[in-house]
């Protein structure tokens, strides 16, 4: 809380003012960026249309791009659940949560305006291997994770339509 108040240039007591404790901070925080984060997504995904298949590779090529860029880390979400896992009434555990379940419904109704049968289904796996993905971009620093979960999402779609 001192570098959060030296920072934003308030005194620790107005702080304190304004949020109860560093985790009632956190999850506001974690909530704002949750809204920007669904924001961003829902334009991006504006952007994803036509064949399953285009929607993966859209998704996964724009998963690549967001790696490349210089200082990133990964996602902000998974990262603090991971820090906060000894706390799993943490409200912002349950922001994160409920983050991540948002987006893995919009790529599911994405999924079903492009005909995939089973589409929440599908949308589970192929977030799992999205997650798994940035997951291994961030340890190894290696994008091509990204195009070999696309073609595992892919051959995911292509096994289920039979």
């Amino acid at each position: 809380m001192d570098e959060i108040a030296s920072a934003t240039r308030v005194t620790k007591r107005t702080l304190y003012n304004h949020f109860q404790s560093k985790d009632q901070l956190l999850a506001f925080v974690l909530e704002a960026q949750n809204e920007l984060a669904l924001a961003a997504f829902a334009t991006f995904g504006d952007k994803l249309s036509g064949s399953p298949a285009a929607i993966i590779d859209g998704l996964f090529r724009d998963l690549a791009v967001w790696a490349d860029r210089p200082r990133w880390a990964g996602s902000g979400f998974t990262r603090l659940v991971i820090e906060l896992a000894d706390l799993p009434g943490h409200p912002a555990r349950a922001i994160a949560r409920r983050h991540k379940a948002l987006l893995e419904t919009h790529l599911g109704a994405l999924l079903k305006r492009a005909g995939v049968r089973e589409a929440d289904r599908r949308a589970r796996e192929i977030w799992l291997l999205s997650e798994g993905a940035i997951s291994l971009m961030l340890v190894h620093g290696d994008r091509a994770y990204a195009a070999a979960a696309a073609d595992a999402a892919k051959r995911l779609l292509r096994g289920s339509s039979r």
